[in-house]
């Protein structure tokens, strides 16, 4: 029984893991917390300057810090390695998600939306500010 329990527990934290990490549900965040949605479009396993995107903006420190009050950050990633293979709920969201705002296919896209879902700013290339300047022009 304390096995069946204990299952229980493990699938029901699993599928709420899972349940967090869609864009209706970040978009959802965004509006109980007034912040802006980082939607970036990558291709974790084959797109060079996604890599990098994410190496040295997304996963610095500096950034992490200001994300956290500032941003809700979603990935719309497209890996084609099948190692990498995403849940298929998760790749029907990002190809329904590239539909609406990367009909040109562009990676990377970062867009910056507002609350409501609304594009207000867009880079549809590596930045090429510095960290810094990078994170100045998501502050404005």
């Amino acid at each position: 029984m304390k096995k069946i329990i204990a299952l229980l527990v493990i699938f029901s934290s699993f599928s709420f893991a899972q349940q967090t990490e869609t864009f209706a549900y970040k978009l959802e965040q965004a509006k109980k917390e007034h912040k802006k949605i980082m939607l970036y479009f990558s291709g974790s396993d084959w797109c060079a300057p996604c890599i990098k995107f994410k190496k040295f903006i997304i996963q610095t420190e500096e950034f992490q810090a200001f994300a956290k009050t500032e941003l809700i950050i979603y990935n719309a990633d497209f890996p084609r390695q099948s190692k990498n293979k995403l849940a298929k709920e998760v790749e029907k969201e990002n190809e329904a998600l590239a539909e609406k705002y990367n009909s040109k296919g562009l990676f990377p896209l970062i867009i910056i939306l507002n609350e409501e879902g609304k594009v207000i700013k867009k880079w549809e290339e590596y930045p090429k500010e510095t960290l810094s300047e990078f994170i100045e022009k998501l502050k404005s």
